[in-house]
């Protein structure tokens, strides 16, 4: 009992002044910007998130927002993952410092390479198939680019390292437990 209170006497509140649950969408952003909008000033917030993942450039989206909201208007901003933290949610989670993240005792989270499902038709004349092929390159390298940077983000301040990180999602996506999460540094506590 009284290993809880202590951990819990660094996240500000227990009532979160945003609360977002389902699939990070456009509807998740949407949102994050109406709830955001209403924050009282002038105090921490604690941004809550549940959620199974969802569009990868979304969560980058509310992400920059918080980057914005704490580098800009220099808002302590505090993380609190609740029972499913998958994929673009951990996209917005790295946006907050490893020491303003906590989670729920039975939280997990799911990070994972970023994943991509496309048919490629190819009919025409090889110039054009070939610029077609180029493109999806391009799409492919921006994605891995993008997703180095976030990890690099998620592991800045923690007790895992980049190249860490990447061994262990190369081979198979990691479902991280919150006790797992809180030995490696990735988040400040456990509520």
């Amino acid at each position: 009992m009284t290993e809880r209170k202590t951990e819990r006497k660094n996240l500000p509140s227990l009532k979160p002044d945003i609360r977002l649950f389902g699939s990070v969408s456009e509807n998740m952003l949407s949102e994050f910007l109406r709830q955001q909008a209403e924050v009282e000033t002038g105090k921490p917030v604690v941004l809550e998130l549940s959620t199974s993942g969802g569009d990868a450039d979304i969560g980058r989206r509310i992400a920059e927002e918080l980057r914005l909201w704490q580098e800009r208007d220099g808002r302590e901003v505090y993380f609190w993952g609740k029972t499913f933290v998958f994929s673009a949610g951990v996209t917005v989670m790295a946006a907050i410092p490893a020491q303003r993240r906590f989670l729920t005792r039975d939280c997990e989270l799911l990070i994972h390479e970023r994943k991509m499902s496309r048919d490629i038709s190819l009919n025409g004349s090889l110039r054009s198939a070939l610029t077609l092929l180029h493109d999806e390159i391009a799409q492919i390298e921006s994605g891995q680019r993008l997703e180095r940077d976030g990890f690099a983000q998620l592991v800045k301040g923690t007790g895992l390292s980049l190249q860490q990180l990447q061994e262990k999602v190369l081979t198979r996506d990691w479902y991280v437990p919150a006790q797992e999460a809180l030995k490696l540094g990735l988040v400040a506590g456990i509520v």
